[in-house]
């Protein structure tokens, strides 16, 4: 018997956000920029793992109202995508599907080999571009996760607050003090 061929054929003008709802649901990120559709394949259990352990730190240490989601869509400028990690002020609306920037403290994206370049290129310059005031992103180092924390400058890019690796904790500011301890996360 032959199986079905399901195929999705590109609209005849730029992405938008309300096409996201018509693509299948297989694990996949689907994120738009500048209208042309991003598509990177499920992460792996590592990713995922290291993922929840982070922000599962961060709300331990949230203050009230704060809310940190795994995987909610943010507008950019000319775009929508998904960070593995949404920090929302207090007072955001609960019930979004794609927060708006002007709601968002900070994102923070897990590399996966799949995902390497867009998370250090692409992605920076469009969370800078929405106003996004902090952006960490997060690599797996040779002995352990290493937090790379920026801040935005000027609403036009980020620079370089520091990092923080697997056997050095330390005391950050952004968006609310916390410890951060990366040897507490898989390596």
């Amino acid at each position: 018997m032959a199986q079905p061929i399901h195929e999705r054929r590109p609209p005849e003008r730029s992405w938008r956000e309300q096409d996201l709802s018509e693509l299948p649901e297989d694990g996949s990120r689907y994120e738009i920029i500048d209208g042309s559709l991003h598509v990177t394949p499920p992460a792996g259990p590592y990713h995922h793992e290291l993922a929840d352990d982070i922000r599962m730190a961060m709300r331990q240490a949230a203050p009230k109202g704060w809310r940190v989601i795994r995987e909610i869509g943010v507008q950019v400028p000319a775009g929508n995508l998904i960070p593995d990690i949404t920090v929302l002020k207090v007072g955001a609306p609960q019930d979004r599907m794609w927060a708006a920037p002007a709601d968002v403290a900070l994102v923070v994206e897990v590399e996966s080999p799949n995902s390497r370049r867009h998370d250090r290129f692409a992605k920076p310059a469009l969370y800078a571009e929405a106003g996004i005031p902090y952006y960490w992103r997060v690599e797996r180092g040779d002995f352990g996760p290493v937090v790379y924390r920026y801040e935005l400058v000027k609403e036009v890019h980020y620079n370089l607050l520091g990092t923080v690796g697997p056997d050095d904790p330390v005391e950050v500011t952004e968006p609310w003090p916390m410890r951060l301890d990366p040897s507490t996360w898989p390596r």
